[in-house]
């Protein structure tokens, strides 16, 4: 008999800790950053605001605690984790594997979005989940968002390192992972109504269930240290780059695009918006400041 009580209990303290180690690498960039570039004050901190699924207290369907640092590197941080459990509604369980006849969930995971002030550091997204209801499995990825044109293409260095990043995470894994996952990356975060790609693509997987749970756990761990580890040193590489108002314009444009795909396709916003989840945390993917033509 599956113990799911078990993996609950170790997947939502994984996805808690690696929020803490994110957060603590952020903060850390936030205090390099250079006075002459960034202006003076004292590096920022995340903000954690704890929220709860159920406005009812007599009843407990979960929540979560979201994590916001609004600082002089990044504009816009947030480092989301949450941890729900409830039912479907009828219309939302016949998509959902293991749902359509018996609507209860629990679902649990990590999401990070990362806007920074410097046209030249990409932004980048990254969540990882566990989901059961008659079935369990696992998801996410990450993918990265150059901003300027002259870094959105597969030989660019930071495309190179971030998918080598990756590569290196599901090789450990699969021999087939790394294809079929950054394909799924190419047609998931794809803007058919632009007939463009949002970035640079990462790998994006969904309902992974080998039947091995244990690996299939610890592919998703190796995805979340992968993306510790390759991010926080792209954004050193560009931090320090002085930036035209022109490059601050085109970002902002740029931006615009991301916005357009998440408030239209994303399937995580719909996923949170559909199963009570806090608002303010399903939208803070939303970049602080765009502009459209």
């Amino acid at each position: 008999m599956t113990d799911w009580a078990d993996r609950k209990t170790r997947a939502r303290r994984w996805f808690e800790s690696l929020r803490d180690d994110l957060c603590a690498a952020f903060e850390a960039i936030e205090e390099e950053a250079e006075t002459a570039l960034y202006g003076a004050g004292t590096p920022a901190r995340f903000e954690l605001t704890p929220w709860d699924r159920s406005n009812d207290p007599a009843v407990e369907a979960g929540g979560g605690v979201m994590g916001m640092l609004r600082g002089k590197v990044f504009e816009k941080v947030g480092i989301h984790c949450s941890t729900v459990h409830g039912e479907f509604s009828p219309e939302f369980a016949k998509a959902i594997p293991g749902a359509q006849d018996d609507p209860r969930f629990w679902a649990s995971g990590i999401s990070l979005i990362a806007h920074a002030r410097n046209p030249h550091v990409p932004a980048a997204h990254m969540n990882t989940r566990m989901i059961v209801t008659t079935k369990g499995w696992f998801g996410g990825g990450g993918d990265l968002n150059p901003m300027m044109d002259a870094y959105r293409n597969a030989e660019h260095e930071d495309t190179l390192d971030f998918h080598a990043a990756m590569r290196s995470a599901c090789d450990r894994h699969g021999p087939d992972y790394y294809a079929r996952f950054s394909e799924e990356c190419e047609r998931y975060f794809w803007l058919p109504h632009r007939n463009e790609a949002r970035g640079v693509g990462g790998i994006f997987y969904d309902r992974h269930d080998t039947g091995d749970w244990a690996d299939d756990f610890a592919f998703t761990k190796d995805v979340g240290r992968a993306f510790l580890d390759v991010y926080p040193r792209l954004v050193r590489r560009r931090m320090h780059q002085p930036w035209t108002e022109a490059e601050r314009e085109h970002q902002l444009f740029r931006r615009g695009r991301y916005a357009e795909f998440n408030l239209l396709y994303d399937r995580g916003t719909t996923f949170g918006l559909k199963t009570g989840g806090n608002v303010e945390s399903i939208l803070s993917s939303l970049p602080p400041l765009a502009t459209w033509p």
